[in-house]
Parts: C-alpha cells; sequence; structure tokens
C-alpha cells in the first residue's frame, strides 16, 4: 500500500500512481505510453 506503481503523464507532467491498497499486481491492462481515460482501470491488485 502506497508504493508507487505506474507513472502517468497528464499535460507534459508525470504523475506517480501509488498502490491504494496492499496486494500483488496480477495483470497490467495498459501498454507503455497509450492513452488513458480518467477512471479507466490500469492494474488489476489482487
Amino acid at each position: 500500500q502506497g508504493q508507487t506503481l505506474m507513472i502517468v503523464e497528464a499535460m507534459k507532467t508525470m504523475n506517480p500512481i501509488a498502490a491504494p491498497r496492499a496486494g500483488a499486481v496480477r495483470q497490467i491492462l495498459v501498454r507503455d505510453a497509450q492513452p488513458v481515460e480518467y477512471g479507466e482501470a490500469l492494474i488489476v491488485i489482487e
């Protein structure tokens, strides 16, 4: 929990995304440099 999982670029600013809870990453749902929308699932934590 709290560990940085990924970094998302928005408007030329790099934003670290921290784990919202403890667990293990089971699946990454996006590719590097893929555009994403607000609220879109990026990973699956189990």
